[in-house]
């Protein structure tokens, strides 16, 4: 296989988690998600809530914070950076799929990384919103999709701080998919993809 890691960024509500977890498991490979949280709570010493609580939002400049040593970096900017020594010691074990928090940066001077971005129309996010719980049922389309939109809005702001890239944009990723065409064709074309 040409590509032995593979990272997935989404849209919220797009169906990347279940495509991630098809293409793990057509890999036999490990997937990388919500595991991240507890990893780095194991290596840090931190709680599993204070990472998770970390991952929401960043904090001031990451590169003023390494200049300024000193002094503690914020919670945010630990949290990144410890799941980063982690997703980089993933990597280097072997095959996995690594779902979100900067994986395509993170590993981004690796050869052996298909980066992989994920989204689909609003509309298709939020019928599967809907039906997964994401959006209270009672929620008119308005509503459901300014939750949609501001979810996105995190992860792009998360994405963007610490990355010298924008969340998204296909210039910087190998396979941007619509999953409106169905979690099993792009499964598919992610393992075709990483085959090389």
């Amino acid at each position: 296989m040409k590509f032995s890691v593979i990272t997935i960024g989404r849209e919220y509500c797009s169906g990347g988690l279940d495509i991630a977890r098809k293409v793990a498991a057509n890999l036999g490979a490990p997937m990388y998600d919500k595991e991240l949280i507890t990893l780095a709570a194991k290596e840090s010493g931190l709680s599993e809530q204070a990472i998770a609580a970390g991952e929401k939002r960043p904090s001031g400049s990451l590169l003023y914070n390494l200049y300024t040593m000193g002094s503690d970096l914020p919670l945010s900017d630990q949290v990144f950076v410890v799941q980063s020594q982690i997703i980089r010691q993933l990597a280097d074990k072997g095959p996995c799929v690594i779902v979100g928090r900067c994986g395509d940066y993170v590993l981004r001077g690796r050869a052996d990384v298909l980066r992989v971005f994920l989204h689909a129309p609003l509309e298709f996010r939020r019928r599967r919103a809907l039906a997964e719980g994401a959006v209270p049922a009672e929620a008119d389309e308005r509503t459901a999709n300014a939750l949609l939109e501001k979810e996105d809005r995190r992860r792009a702001a998360y994405y963007n701080f610490y990355s010298e890239f924008r969340w998204g944009e296909a210039g910087h990723y190998d396979l941007c998919l619509n999953t409106a065409l169905g979690d099993e064709v792009c499964a598919d074309l992610i393992l075709r993809a990483a085959q090389g």
